[in-house]
């Protein structure tokens, strides 16, 4: 008995031996993957690998509070505000569903606040009292073809009267005098009069030039039948006289063609103390996707975007007053495409790298150069690899600003094209004929790459994508830290979520790098699935912040000016080495023109330092920025807020 129940407990044990052995075969490739992630997670966190490359974690909202994340900005309560809009989602659109979160990454609260207007795609930058300026937005969304129902398109309306401006309501009936065919005014317009024109030898009047305002135009009804093919002149309906005589329409072929996002006129300023939008005076153009840039004299320059009719702002730029609240017009014509990368330089002139975000034409206002807005020239800067890859490209302004040096990263083809740039492109603008030179390459090409500058003057380079919005499941996991000093990049910890399309990063004052956003046109390889937008938010912690020490750094001014000096305590103030000021970052699109990191002259004593505001107030706009001091292992100390009033 007991021999035959040991061969029945042998006979058990040899067929679970085999059943184990084919289910581990036929589990093989799960079981080795799940031991792959489980021996990764282990060893990303041990604190050696921390020390050598830092550590990414993700930070997920509770439900209520998430949100699609297109613009993020730094705020000097330490708090960061999240904006949405429509967040992309035509649904939010229609229902006027606009969202803003204001997120305390300290304290971990999250506060709705509320939204009046579609700030999807608006542009914004930090403004001298705190404030963050924010102008533009959405007024309509994009039409592909055969979702457009009824012919519309691109008016011209003149007033030839050279007394008065003329002022067509909203509903207004536009007849072509050829085509018989009548469109409607999509808002209020109002035409300037008409200049008188005399020549100077003789002073004999020449001529009068018309007043001219752009439009949209619409049929009345849905149908191909409504649709025109060549140019009209058209009359407006109503008017009498003389202003029937002075007031018309001139169109080109009005269609039921692709009609792009439209954007709208509103700018506001969002107190942060207050933690609300206040309403000031409207741009004077429409725009979707401009980029905002702050002046030496503290005004701020707006610079393209898709108008009021979905057709890139022919050039027309502006500044807002933040005295005044209001906008005015530069001097002459300067065209960009959407969202260029534009940086106010040392001199008071505006660097532009030729990076933007991606509408206009291919062949308008693509070259970098330097834009002296006083004069309204432009000189072109040579040298630039792959200068047919720029859009979507990232651009960063290389520690110290005293450098004047710019990085120039990845970028792809114009619209939906599949090429995209391994490049890095260097520039010093200090040189006497300044020209890009390649810097180190990336592994693979890469659309919308994120960059942040660190304190210890490195620069952070993440995420992107190989393809247009990450198609065929091509996000790249993959981080860099760039050393300016020996112009190098040096792999570090993967992120845990792909970034691509409306995304962007900030540095925090806890010298951490926060992530946002990323919109894939598709969810899976084969581009079958539509994509989800990304509303996880991830933290990387630099390697810095893993070493045995941190400088501390504490008390004194919240206020210094130009030129000025302010002490602050510090444990073990001998081993600091370097003082920086970062100004807080606007993101959009992987476009950060706020971003900058300025060198301090740094004093030391036995436990204080004394730090020197440098003078020029184009290296150094008015406004809160960090301070960082950093010590001998190149630990930053957590920022302190300094107003630079």
């Amino acid at each position: 008995m007991k021999d035959g129940a040991s061969r029945r407990r042998a006979r058990r044990i040899a067929i679970g031996s085999v059943v184990v052995l084919a289910l581990a075969g036929m589990n093989g490739p799960w079981l080795y993957r799940f031991g792959s992630a489980k021996y990764h997670e282990y060893k990303i966190n041990r604190p050696e690998y921390k020390a050598e490359n830092g550590k990414w974690d993700i930070v997920e909202f509770p439900k209520e509070y998430r949100q699609n994340t297109i613009h993020a900005a730094l705020l000097h309560t330490g708090k960061i505000l999240l904006v949405a809009g429509s967040g992309n989602n035509q649904d939010n659109f229609d229902a006027k569903k606009f969202d803003t979160r204001l997120w305390d990454p300290v304290k971990g609260t999250i506060k709705k606040i509320p939204t009046p207007s579609d700030l999807f795609c608006t542009g914004h930058t930090q403004l001298a009292n705190g404030n963050l300026l924010i102008a533009g937005g959405t007024k309509s969304y994009e039409k592909l073809k055969g979702d457009v129902t009824k012919a519309g398109g691109l008016m011209i309306v003149h007033n030839e009267d050279p007394d008065e401006p003329k002022t067509i309501p909203k509903g207004s009936r536009f007849t072509g005098k050829e085509n018989g065919k009548t469109f409607v005014t999509s808002e209020n317009i109002t035409i300037e009069r008409a200049k008188k024109v005399f020549d100077p030898r003789t002073g004999k009047f020449l001529r009068n030039d018309p007043g001219i305002r752009r439009v949209y135009v619409e049929a009345q009804k849905s149908g191909t039948k409504y649709e025109t093919g060549t140019q009209d002149n058209y009359r407006v309906q109503g008017l009498k006289g003389a202003d029937a005589r002075n007031v018309y329409g001139i169109a080109q072929k009005l269609a039921l063609d692709k009609k792009d996002f439209q954007g709208i006129r509103d700018s506001y300023e969002f107190d942060p103390v207050a933690e609300k939008y206040i309403k000031v005076d409207p741009m004077n153009e429409a725009r979707w996707y401009p980029t905002l840039t702050t002046l030496s004299d503290g005004k701020v320059l707006s610079v393209s975007g898709l108008d009021d009719i979905g057709q890139l702002v022919p050039g027309k730029n502006e500044t807002y007053d933040p005295k005044t609240k209001k906008w005015t017009y530069t001097k002459g014509i300067r065209q960009f495409p959407t969202y260029p990368a534009l940086f106010q330089m040392e001199d008071g002139k505006i660097f532009y790298s030729g990076a933007n975000a991606g509408y206009g034409p291919d062949n308008v206002g693509r070259t970098p150069g330097i834009w002296d807005l006083a004069t309204n020239t432009f000189q072109k800067i040579p040298g630039l690899s792959d200068p047919k890859l720029m859009e979507t490209a990232g651009t960063v302004e290389l520690p110290p600003a005293q450098d004047q040096r710019y990085m120039v990263v990845g970028g792809g083809g114009v619209g939906e094209s599949k090429e995209s740039s391994r490049r890095t492109r260097i520039v010093d603008l200090k040189a006497k004929d300044p020209k890009f030179v390649d810097g180190p390459e990336l592994e693979k090409g890469t659309r919308y790459p994120q960059s942040s500058t660190l304190p210890d003057d490195t620069v952070l380079v993440s995420g992107g994508s190989e393809d247009y919005r990450g198609r065929g499941d091509s996000n790249i996991h993959q981080a860099r830290l760039y050393d300016v000093k020996t112009n190098t990049f040096k792999r570090v910890a993967d992120p845990l979520v792909g970034r691509n399309y409306h995304s962007g990063s900030i540095l925090l004052p806890d010298g951490r790098v926060m992530f946002f956003g990323s919109d894939s046109l598709y969810a899976d390889k084969a581009n079958t699935k539509p994509g989800v937008f990304e509303q996880r938010i991830e933290i990387y912690t630099p390697p810095y912040l893993y070493q045995d020490s941190r400088p501390t750094l504490g008390g004194g001014t919240k206020t210094v000016a130009r030129g000025g000096t302010a002490t602050y305590r510090s444990d073990h103030a001998t081993a600091i080495r370097t003082a920086r000021l970062i100004r807080p970052s606007a993101s959009t699109h992987v476009t950060d023109v706020d971003q900058t990191s300025i060198a301090l002259d740094l004093k030391k004593s036995k436990d204080s330092v004394t730090v020197t505001i440098p003078n020029n107030r184009s290296l150094l706009e008015s406004g809160w920025y960090m301070l960082f001091v950093t010590d001998d292992q190149g630990t930053p100390s957590k920022a302190q807020w300094v107003h630079v009033p």
